[in-house]
C-alpha cells in the first residue's frame, strides 16, 4: 500500500510539473534561473528548485508579479508573452521572503562616494543610430537623473572614468554575454559600466522600434545603484514594453536615486556678490546676456548692471544637455550660442537646443579641450579661443596651426575667466573679481581697469 501511495506522490507530481512546464516551455527554467527567481543547478544537472513543486510555483508567482500580470502559478500564455519581451540582461533581484507586499524601489550598499561623475563613449552603435544621435541620448538620460539628484554626468576622453559605455555583441569581453532578448546590462556602483547590445536596432522617436534612451535611462539607473522594480510603470521595471513618448523617471525611481544620493539642492542658490568671478558670459541673438557661474546662470538687465529677477536659476533647467559648471560660452555673428566643457560643445539658438554634444576638435580643428575664454573679436571679426596664458584664433571653420600666442599681447596677465565684445562694440575680459575694457580701436585695455565686477555688472 505504501509503495502505490508513494508512486500514485510521484506521478501526480509530474504530472503538476509537466501542467507549469511542458515539452513547449524547454526555456522557462532557464530564464527563471538566469533573472533569480529559482536557484541554479545541482552538480546532477536537476534543479535544486525542483525538490518539491511549490518553489517552482513560487517562481512563476514572483515573475508574474514582476510583470504585472496575473498570478497564477503556472505558464499561462500572457506569462510566456512577458517572458519573451525584451528586458535589461540583470537579475531582477527576487526577495525569497517576498509575502505578497508591492515592492518598489530596491537598493543595496551600492552607491558612488562622489557625484561629479565623468562617462565615456567607448564603442558606438554601429547600424541603428550615429555617434552623435547617441551622445545626444546618452545625456539625455544622464541629464534625466541630474534633474532630481547631486548628481552631474560629464563626458570625458580619458582612459580611467567613472562610467565607459559601449555597443558590442554576444561575447563582448565582460564574460556576460548577451543572453535571448537582452537589449542591455549595466554594473552597480562602484564600477557602473554600460553595454548595449549590438544586435538589437536602437531608435530615435520610432514607435515601432527600441528607444535608445528609454534603454539607457533604465541601465543608468542601475549604474547609480538602483536594482528592478515591479511598480507598474517605474523605469527600473525590468522589461521593455514599447515607445513611449513621455518617458521619465517616476516617483518611485525619484525616491530611490534620493534615498541613496539625497535630492538636487535648488532652494540654495549662491551668493554671486561674496564672490563675483564668473565662468562665462554671453549676448545671445534676442540681445539678452547672460552669466554662468558654477551649476547656475544669470541674466542682466538691459543695461548690463544688474541682474533679473528671478535668477540664478539652474543650468540644466534651460539650456538643454548641458550641466554647470561651463567652460566657455560664445555666440557667433550667425546667431548660435555654443557652450563649451571638457572637449565638446553643444549649440543653441539663443537657449533652444540644436545639436550636440559634438568634439571641439571637429568645428574648431586645432583648438585645445578644457578652454577657458573664447570671444569674436570686432577689430577684424575673428574667432579667439584662450587656454591658460595662450590664445588661438580662427577664421570660420579654419583656425592658425601656428604656435599659440601669449595672451600678454592684450594686455592681459595670467588666466582668464571670461570674455566677450557687448553692445557697445567693446571687448571685456573677466578675472578673479576684477574686469578690463578694451578698446578694438586702439587696441589697448582702456585708462582706470581693472574694476569690480560685482558692482558694475552684477547689482553689488
Amino acid at each position: 500500500m505504501m509503495t502505490r501511495l508513494v508512486v500514485i506522490t510521484y506521478v501526480l507530481s509530474q504530472i503538476l510539473i509537466g501542467s507549469a512546464i511542458s515539452q513547449n516551455d524547454p526555456d522557462v527554467l532557464d530564464y527563471l534561473t538566469r533573472y533569480g527567481y529559482m536557484e541554479e543547478e545541482e552538480d546532477d544537472g536537476s534543479f535544486a528548485s525542483l525538490r518539491s513543486i511549490d518553489p517552482l510555483t513560487k517562481a512563476i508567482k514572483e515573475f508574474q508579479k514582476m510583470a504585472g500580470i496575473s498570478v497564477t502559478g503556472e505558464i499561462t500564455d500572457e506569462t510566456r508573452k512577458w517572458m519573451k519581451m525584451p528586458r535589461c540582461g540583470l537579475s531582477d533581484n527576487v526577495d525569497k521572503s517576498y509575502a505578497g507586499r508591492k515592492k518598489r524601489y530596491v537598493l543595496d550598499d551600492s552607491k558612488w562616494e562622489h557625484t561629479d561623475l565623468t562617462y565615456k563613449l567607448t564603442r558606438s552603435a554601429r547600424a541603428s543610430l550615429n555617434r552623435s544621435m547617441v551622445e545626444k541620448e546618452l545625456q539625455r538620460a544622464f541629464d534625466a537623473i541630474s534633474k532630481h539628484t547631486p548628481l552631474t554626468f560629464t563626458p570625458s576622453s580619458n582612459n580611467i572614468v567613472d562610467i565607459n559605455i559601449l555597443f558590442g555583441d554576444q561575447e563582448h569581453g565582460d564574460c556576460f554575454p548577451f543572453g535571448p532578448g537582452v537589449l542591455a546590462h549595466a554594473f552597480m556602483p562602484p564600477t557602473g559600466d554600460v553595454h548595449f547590445d549590438d544586435e538589437h536596432n536602437f531608435t530615435y522617436h520610432d514607435p515601432d522600434g527600441i528607444e535608445l534612451f528609454q534603454v539607457a535611462l533604465h541601465e543608468f539607473g542601475h549604474s547609480v545603484g538602483l536594482h528592478h522594480s515591479e511598480v507598474n510603470g517605474s523605469v527600473m521595471a525590468p522589461f521593455f514594453i514599447g515607445y513611449i513618448p513621455s518617458f521619465d523617471l517616476h516617483e518611485d525611481d525619484i525616491a530611490g536615486i534620493q534615498k541613496i544620493y539625497g535630492p538636487r539642492m535648488t532652494g540654495i542658490k549662491p551668493d554671486i556678490c561674496q564672490d563675483s568671478t564668473i565662468d562665462a558670459i554671453t549676448a545671445t541673438k534676442d540681445g539678452k546676456t547672460y552669466v554662468f557661474k558654477g551649476d547656475y546662470y544669470y541674466r542682466l538687465n538691459s543695461n548690463g548692471d544688474d541682474i533679473d529677477p528671478g535668477y540664478p536659476r539652474e543650468i540644466y533647467a534651460d539650456w538643454e544637455g548641458s550641466t554647470g559648471p561651463v567652460d566657455s560660452v560664445l555666440t557667433l555673428k550667425d546667431g548660435y550660442t555654443y557652450i563649451f566643457k571638457g572637449f565638446k560643445y553643444r549649440r543653441y539658438e539663443n537657449m533652444r537646443f540644436v545639436d550636440g554634444p559634438r568634439l571641439i576638435e571637429e568645428r574648431f580643428p586645432g583648438i585645445p579641450n578644457d578652454i577657458d575664454a573664447a570671444f569674436v573679436w570686432g577689430g577684424n571679426e575673428k574667432l579667439y579661443f584662450i587656454k591658460g596664458n595662450e590664445y588661438w584664433r580662427c577664421c570660420g571653420d579654419r583656425c592658425d596651426y601656428s604656435v599659440p600666442s601669449p595672451i600678454s599681447l592684450w594686455g592681459m596677465r595670467n588666466r582668464i575667466d571670461a570674455v566677450f565684445q557687448w553692445t557697445n562694440g567693446r571687448t571685456y575680459f573677466f578675472q578673479n573679481e576684477s574686469y578690463y575694457r578694451y578698446n578694438d580701436d586702439t587696441e589697448t585695455v582702456d585708462s582706470g581697469y581693472p574694476k569690480p565686477t560685482g558692482f558694475y555688472w552684477l547689482g553689488c
